[in-house]
């Protein structure tokens, strides 16, 4: 599946330079946020694809002016051709009570309210966001801090791609050194779980025979 990303700034090349040919193999169009209600509109309009968004702490004109043509998913669990796309939208709150603006615990209630969603779909494969999660390529000032609740979600509901706005793209050092934190957490909470349930299931020890 090709899927195309946008977020934060336009580009010239998509928008002002439209040509369909550029985009006659994309499958599927995601906005991570932070852009101009009309520019989604331009390729829900011009493209086959479906475009799928979050919303951006900048995004508060979506409110009375939301992209025509488009799906938002955030809080929401979108299917596409098997894919299972989980958007969560907003960033660091910066500035107290502002829209699409959260805590660190606000995020944790709005994942939990998910529960029922994630349960039935069984987890998800994509997670889109517009802030990154924390240590995972975000920096130290609020608004662009990452989340550690994102981090808690992929371990709880399967891990699976992951995107994001992300400026600090390049800061590699990072992402590797979250990445090994996270494995590191996966296995070890794996090898508790597998112990546990080996002491609650000790009972089963000798209880089946072979009567062959």
């Amino acid at each position: 599946m090709n899927i195309l990303i946008l977020s934060d700034q336009e580009s010239k090349l998509l928008y002002e330079y439209y040509d369909p040919e550029q985009m006659k193999d994309i499958d599927l169009i995601i906005s991570c946020g932070d852009l101009e209600p009309e520019y989604l509109t331009f390729f829900a309009t011009l493209c086959h694809a479906p475009l799928l968004y979050v919303k951006g702490n900048h995004d508060t004109k979506y409110e009375y002016k939301p992209p025509e043509g488009c799906i938002c998913i955030d809080d929401d669990i979108f299917v596409y051709k098997g894919v299972r796309i989980l958007g969560l939208g907003g960033s660091m709150e910066y500035i107290p009570d502002s829209p699409n603006q959260y805590t660190e615990k606000m995020m944790r209630k709005r994942i939990h309210k998910l529960w029922w969603k994630l349960w039935r779909h069984k987890g998800f494969d994509i997670l889109v966001t517009h802030a990154p999660a924390y240590k995972l390529n975000d920096m130290e000032d609020l608004p662009h801090r990452g989340f550690k609740a994102f981090l808690m979600l992929g371990v709880k509901s399967g891990l699976g791609w992951y995107m994001n706005w992300s400026k600090s793209w390049a800061s590699y050092d990072k992402m590797f050194a979250a990445l090994f934190v996270i494995c590191f957490i996966f296995t070890v909470v794996t090898k508790i779980l597998d112990r546990v349930k080996c002491h609650v299931l000790r009972w089963q020890n000798g209880a089946v025979k072979n009567y062959g």
